[in-house]
């Protein structure tokens, strides 16, 4: 088992639109999507959570539980802002649709671990503070669907 680290690795792409109705993403369209890694400060959440059932019964005094409803966890991705561009501004404002694209262990063809959330911007905010940091900007995510998750990275001119 080789260990790594994801800076470096991992890469946040964000595509307005994916063809596949099950968001598998060809070739052409992880090419034309947006690579924010570089920009990224902090990811939070893109993740799903199972909201278990507690089954209690006479026989026991131990409360089993089952699976219940999915849902998805509260998502944001903090960026750097920049003092020139408002790419994160106007490419992610309040209402833009699309999908994020997380490619845990590289986009290269044939790497597993690729996850695809369809969102939408929930929020764009910048944060204000007086410390002793970098500016950033706060973009919330609401996930729409029930994402594509340990998908392989397509290979050139190939399609899911």
């Amino acid at each position: 088992m080789a260990r790594f680290q994801r800076k470096g690795i991992s890469k946040i792409l964000f595509v307005e639109t994916i063809a596949d109705p099950g968001y598998m993403p060809t070739s052409a369209e992880l090419t034309g999507a947006t690579d924010y890694s570089r920009q990224i400060a902090a990811v939070d959440g893109f993740t799903l959570e199972n909201q278990m059932i507690e089954t209690p019964d006479m026989a026991s005094t131990f409360v089993s539980k089952i699976s219940g409803d999915d849902s998805a966890a509260d998502s944001s991705i903090t960026f750097y802002e920049d003092d020139e561009l408002d790419d994160i501004e106007s490419d992610l404002a309040k209402g833009t649709t699309g999908f994020i694209i997380s490619a845990r262990k590289g986009i290269t063809a044939g790497t597993t671990g690729m996850d695809v959330f369809p969102v939408t911007v929930s929020s764009n905010s910048a944060a204000i503070t007086l410390d002793n940091e970098a500016a950033k900007i706060t973009v919330a995510f609401a996930i729409t669907d029930r994402p594509l998750f340990n998908a392989t990275v397509p290979a050139p001119g190939g399609g899911g």
